[in-house]
């Protein structure tokens, strides 16, 4: 496999946030003033990743402003409908990607996977060509999942409310799983309480919504 192997990577950002309170792509990451979305963003770019697309939502207004004030290097591309799952979200990404060999593909509440583990993810891809190829800690699976163009017409098929368990189960020992201990890879953030966990401080109250 050519070193020069275009790899996209999709954001997947359309979720509703439900469980936080507010949109998780817009929560600040640590100190510097970045939101989840912008440090996954500085994250791909630091490991090379130099083409990613982000699926955004109901959010998509707000998180598009934010997109366009901090200046992130990025395509958007909206799921009309984001309630029929990850999926989906994930199939209005791969849309855009006609010339890529591979799509890299991160949801947004996984801010914390570092860099060298999407750059090793990434080598191992161009050294194997692997249909699909995820980081691993015993038999856990984590983020993000790299998968071959080879793939994508399956993920295309595959049922909505099933996700891409089936496509990636039916590469069986193809699958080549990364073993590292990067927590970042394994950590989702979805609740107020998983935040303060991660970031070790508290969210400030979501804004009142207005009556009127």
């Amino acid at each position: 496999m050519m070193a020069g192997a275009m790899i996209a990577a999709v954001v997947l950002a359309a979720g509703f946030s439900s469980r936080m309170g507010r949109p998780k792509a817009l929560l600040p990451a640590g100190p510097g003033g970045a939101t989840f979305l912008g440090r996954i963003v500085g994250t791909l770019r630091r490991a090379g990743v130099e083409r990613v697309v982000v699926v955004l939502g109901v959010d998509a207004p707000q998180v598009r402003a934010s997109v366009a004030a901090a200046g992130l290097p990025v395509e958007i591309v909206e799921n009309p409908d984001p309630s029929r799952g990850q999926l989906s979200s994930l199939l209005a990404g791969l849309g855009t990607l006609d010339e890529a060999e591979a799509a890299l593909v991160i949801p947004v509440d996984q801010p914390l996977v570092t860099s060298e583990t999407v750059a090793r993810l990434l080598r191992v891809y161009r050294e194997t060509r692997a249909p699909v190829i995820r980081p691993c800690r015993g038999k856990q699976h984590g983020h993000p999942v790299v998968f071959d163009r080879s793939v994508f017409e399956a993920l295309r098929r595959a049922d909505l409310s099933r996700g891409a368990r089936d496509v990636i189960a039916a590469c069986g020992p193809a699958v080549v799983d990364v073993a590292t201990d990067d927590e970042g890879a394994f950590v989702d953030i979805d609740t107020p309480d998983e935040y303060e966990r991660a970031f070790g401080g508290s969210l400030d109250p979501p804004p009142r919504q207005s009556a009127g």
